[in-house]
């Protein structure tokens, strides 16, 4: 079966299974996933009753996608995502981002758990990410194109988009949540950094890093939807005295930001959805 088939056939069976038809997604990375308490929840559909969706293997991702409302706003949640360190194709990670688009989805919010590079970081703030820097081995886009999907050589001066980046400013100042404003550095793992490629990281411009988000970012500029990102600072490895970092401490650090994003994502979708 073609990727465009298998494309068309997860989005009969989503289309079968909800009634809802969002037009925004989020996709909750590592110790996120309780964001979800947020969403009035109507449907739940695990990743292995989905047809080429693969099954998460981490903790804290627990696999499944919902359907439900936030603040009376229809939305598509993915609690947990697919990472390269998993085994899994550039194809397979962002397969649920083209079944999106073929949904109807027109912007995708990204989270991720990631290390903090910027000196003036803590764990537990919340970064909006304005752009990022590819470390991957494999690219998404590898391989031939599929003119219906995107474009051959796909823009990623917007890869954040801008005015989705303003909107959150205008939240920030409203609300005083104190985010920061960076640029993530993505990596495949499943390794957390060495001290020197902390430093390197943040000499090459980064001030977040982490192991996701920056494929699904990819397909979803070269599908045509717009895209807001954050990653939450999860430990900060610019101390050279830095104790080890485990899978455990990114999970519980994450949850001292998880009031102020339930915040930031619910007024973001109330104001995209004021222009999708």
């Amino acid at each position: 079966m073609s990727l465009l088939e298998e494309i068309k056939r997860s989005n009969a069976c989503l289309k079968e299974r909800t009634k809802l038809r969002p037009r925004i997604a989020i996709v909750l990375g590592t110790g996120l996933g309780s964001f979800a308490d947020k969403i009035n929840v109507v449907d739940t559909i695990p990743y292995n009753e989905i047809p080429g969706f693969k099954t998460s293997t981490v903790q804290g991702h627990s696999g499944k996608l919902l359907f439900g409302t936030l603040d009376g706003i229809e939305v598509m949640a993915m609690q947990g995502r697919l990472h390269y360190y998993e085994g899994y194709t550039m194809q397979e990670i962002t397969f649920p981002v083209r079944v999106m688009k073929e949904f109807g989805i027109k912007v995708l919010m990204v989270s991720n758990a990631a290390g903090g590079l910027n000196p003036d970081y803590i764990p537990g703030d919340i970064m909006i990410i304005k752009d990022h820097i590819n470390l991957f081995p494999e690219h998404p886009l590898h391989g031939p194109n599929i003119e219906e999907l995107g474009v051959r050589f796909p823009d990623m001066s917007n890869a954040y988009d801008k005015k989705l980046i303003a909107l959150s400013d205008e939240i920030n100042q409203r609300l005083s949540l104190n985010l920061k404003k960076g640029v993530y550095v993505g990596t495949q793992g499943p390794t957390f950094e060495t001290l020197s490629e902390y430093r390197y990281f943040r000499i090459i411009g980064g001030d977040s890093c982490g192991m996701s988000t920056v494929p699904e970012v990819i397909v979803a500029n070269h599908a045509g939807l717009s895209v807001f990102g954050v990653s939450v600072i999860s430990n900060v490895g610019v101390d050279a005295n830095l104790s080890n970092v485990t899978h455990e401490e990114v999970q519980q650090n994450t949850l001292l930001a998880q009031d102020k994003l339930a915040v930031l994502f619910t007024e973001m979708v109330k104001a995209c959805h004021k222009i999708v």
